[in-house]
C-alpha cells in the first residue's frame, strides 16, 4: 500500500503543478472567458459547436483541475488511513483538498459573476497553497522509510522565526506578482530593473499600473536579498545536515532563476514560455520554504 501511496503522491504533485501552470496560462492568454460565462460547461454545452484557442485552453484547465480534484481527494483519504499516525499528515490532507476546492470555486465565481483584479490575484496563491500541501504530503510519505535525515535536525528558535517570516513575506510577493498579471501591468515599464532606466527616479510620472509593477519588483528584489542572506546563515549553522545544505542551495538557486525569468519577461516582451517558467519557479521556491516550515514546526516541539 505504501508503494501505491508514493506513486499516487508523485502523480498528485505533478498534476497540481500542471494546474498551477494551467491557471497562469489561462490568465496570460486572456482565456478566462474562453467558455463564456458558463461553468462547468462551455457556453452551456457539453460539446461546444465553435472551438477557439481560448476555449481549448480554458476547457483543458478545467478538465485537469477536475481530474486532480479526484486524485488529491484519494491521496488525502489514503494518506489519512495509511500514514495518519504522522502528526502533519492529517492537517496536510485537509489543506490540500480544501484549498483545491476553494480554488475551483473562486475560478467558477470569476467566470459566472466576474471578480475584481484584487480578488482574482488570490486565485494563484490559493492554488499554490494546495500544491504545496500535496508536495509536503509526498515528502512525508517518502520520509516514512527514512529516505531523508530530517528527523535528526533541530532548528534554533531565531532561525525558525525567520523561516516563518520569509514564507509569509513570499505569499505577499506572490500576490503582488499575480496582481501585475490581472491588472495587465506586465509591460507598463519598458526598462529593468527600473521602470525607465533613463529616468529611474521619475516616480511622479507613475500611474497605478507602474506602481503595481514596480511595487512587485521591489518586493521581489528584497525577497532575493533576504533569501541569499538566510541561505548563508543556514548553511553555516546547519551545513552538516544534508536536508538543510542541499535544500537551501536549491532554494537560493530557485530565487536566482526567478529573478532571471522576471527580467527576461521584460526583455522578451512577455514571451509566454518565459512567463510560465516564472510561475513554475516561484511555485517550487515556495514549496521548498514550506518544507523548511514543516521542519521548523518539528523542532519547536522538541
Amino acid at each position: 500500500m505504501l508503494k501505491t501511496l508514493k506513486l499516487l503522491s508523485v502523480v498528485a504533485s505533478l498534476g497540481m503543478m500542471f494546474v498551477l501552470i494551467g491557471g497562469a496560462l489561462v490568465t496570460k492568454t486572456g482565456s478566462g472567458l474562453g467558455c463564456g460565462e458558463s461553468w462547468p460547461l462551455c457556453e452551456g454545452q457539453l460539446f461546444p459547436s465553435e472551438v477557439t484557442p481560448e476555449l481549448i485552453i480554458e476547457l483543458s484547465h478545467r478538465l485537469i483541475s477536475g481530474i486532480m480534484g479526484f486524485v488529491v481527494l484519494t491521496l488525502s483519504i489514503l494518506s489519512w488511513i495509511v500514514v495518519g499516525h504522522i502528526r502533519e499528515v492529517k492537517f496536510l490532507s485537509f489543506m490540500s483538498s480544501f484549498f483545491l476546492i476553494l480554488q475551483a470555486l473562486i475560478g467558477a465565481a470569476a467566470v459566472m459573476w466576474n471578480q475584481s483584479d484584487f480578488i482574482m490575484a488570490t486565485h494563484f496563491g490559493i492554488s499554490l497553497i494546495s500544491f504545496t500541501a500535496v508536495f509536503l504530503l509526498m515528502l512525508l510519505i517518502f520520509e516514512v522509510d527514512t529516505k531523508f535525515d530530517a528527523k535528526s535536525l533541530t532548528i534554533e528558535k531565531k532561525h525558525r522565526t525567520e523561516i516563518y517570516a520569509i514564507t509569509i513575506y513570499t505569499v505577499i510577493v506572490v500576490y503582488t506578482g499575480a496582481l501585475v498579471r490581472h491588472v495587465e501591468a506586465s509591460m507598463v515599464c519598458s526598462g529593468w530593473p527600473f521602470c525607465s532606466n533613463n529616468s529611474p527616479l521619475a516616480l511622479s510620472d507613475y500611474g497605478f499600473d507602474q506602481w503595481v509593477q514596480m511595487g512587485h519588483r521591489l518586493a521581489a528584489g528584497l525577497l532575493f536579498i533576504w533569501t541569499v542572506i538566510l541561505t548563508i546563515k543556514m548553511i553555516k549553522r546547519y551545513g552538516e545536515h544534508r536536508v538543510m545544505n542541499w535544500g537551501w542551495i536549491t532554494t537560493v538557486l530557485l530565487i536566482a532563476l526567478q529573478a532571471f525569468f522576471g527580467a527576461m519577461i521584460i526583455f522578451t516582451m512577455l514571451n509566454l514560455w518565459i512567463a510560465l517558467m516564472h510561475a513554475f519557479v516561484i511555485s517550487c521556491y515556495f514549496a521548498m520554504l514550506s518544507y523548511f516550515v514543516l521542519l521548523s514546526s518539528r523542532s519547536a516541539r522538541h
